[in-house]
């Protein structure tokens, strides 16, 4: 099996997340793991398993002005503004039966909305597969730290994706 994780991370908590996960997930499949600014597109037809995340800003994922509002805020920001989990979504191309899952990275609050969520009915919405349940890893703070125990979640996580993904019925590869 081959598996995509696709991120975007402007302080690095959310990368942190996604390198995790692919760790978890090596362990039955080959892993490629890459920022959302160098994720190809359309995704190729050898991945098997697509994981996609980002931050929750304003309750979903990111948009041009939320991103360029969280790199005025700390010169840490990295990248650019111009390309978000968003945007390579919408370049990614049909998904018509791979499989997926998506996760996000947030601070622990009671205010409606996630990331994961809206990348989860993306991905439905493009013809995916949906492994497991869109999934939270939980920042301090808007510019983190990740939360204690929040890497080792992530990767069990993805020894949990894998396994799941593995014993999909009909999968490819």
């Amino acid at each position: 099996m081959h598996a995509l994780v696709v991120y975007e991370s402007m302080f690095g908590d959310t990368e942190q997340v996604a390198r995790a996960i692919a760790e978890g997930l090596s362990t039955r499949a080959v892993v490629r793991v890459v920022s959302v600014d160098g994720a190809p597109t359309p995704v190729p037809d050898t991945v098997d398993l697509v994981v996609v995340g980002g931050p929750t800003h304003a309750f979903g994922m990111s948009r041009p002005n939320t991103r360029s509002s969280a790199a005025r805020q700390d010169e840490r920001a990295a990248g650019g503004t111009d390309r978000g989990v968003r945007e390579w979504l919408a370049a990614a191309g049909p998904l018509h039966g791979r499989l997926a899952a998506a996760f996000d990275t947030h601070a622990r609050t009671r205010l409606p909305g996630s990331a994961a969520g809206a990348i989860d009915r993306r991905l439905r919405h493009l013809g995916a597969r949906i492994v497991a349940p869109a999934h939270s890893f939980y920042v301090t703070g808007m510019q983190g730290p990740l939360d204690s125990g929040e890497r080792d979640r992530a990767l069990r996580w993805g020894v949990d994706l894998a396994e799941l993904a593995a014993a999909v019925p009909g999968r490819a590869g």
